[in-house]
């Protein structure tokens, strides 16, 4: 009994530790911050290359979950236009001596409870697939590899769109302010 006990605090402890670690994350998301263009191309330089080894890693799976990459390409392509949205929904304040922007908040929240609701599925698809077929080797095209690999990527275009918006509108208004004086 106490083992059972101790196992229950553990996943309660934990599953107060995800619920945190959102709340959190949502607050980050929507927080108002300035449009630094240094800052925003080093964080487009990290997303292009985690999206490059994202994508060949997508290649790689697809020799053993077929249309694995083809996920990846169709994620990614609906993450930009979620970017792009993202950028055009964001708040921008221009002061003469910065550029502020705030992210939309329900999309924050959209992107985040996407990622959470993936992460969710893909757990609960796995526990049903490893106890109906254990060592079978479609196992991983059944717990929808493809469809995580989707959701992954989405957040990858979402973040390389949103990143290069942010240092397209913090570049343009610097060289405004350099031009008005």
């Amino acid at each position: 009994m106490p083992v059972l006990a101790v196992a229950l605090a553990i996943v309660l402890a934990l599953v107060a530790l995800v619920l945190l670690s959102l709340v959190l994350r949502y607050r980050a998301g929507t927080a108002r911050r300035r449009a630094r263009g240094w800052l925003a191309m080093i964080n487009l330089l990290a997303i292009a290359g985690s999206t490059a080894l994202f994508l060949a890693a997508a290649a790689v799976t697809s020799l053993w979950v077929s249309r694995a990459f083809t996920h990846a390409l169709v994620g990614l392509a609906g993450g930009c236009l979620l970017g792009l949205l993202g950028i055009w929904l964001s708040r921008w304040e221009a002061t003469p001596a910065a550029l502020h922007y705030t992210p939309n908040r329900w999309l924050v929240l959209a992107i985040m409870l996407l990622v959470t609701a993936r992460l969710v599925y893909g757990i609960w698809r796995g526990w049903h697939t490893w106890h109906a077929a254990v060592g079978d080797t479609s196992t991983l095209a059944a717990i929808g590899v493809g469809g995580s690999l989707a959701a992954g990527a989405m957040v990858l275009g979402y973040y390389l769109a949103y990143w290069t918006g942010v240092w397209h509108r913090a570049r343009r208004h610097r060289v405004a302010r350099l031009v008005a004086r």
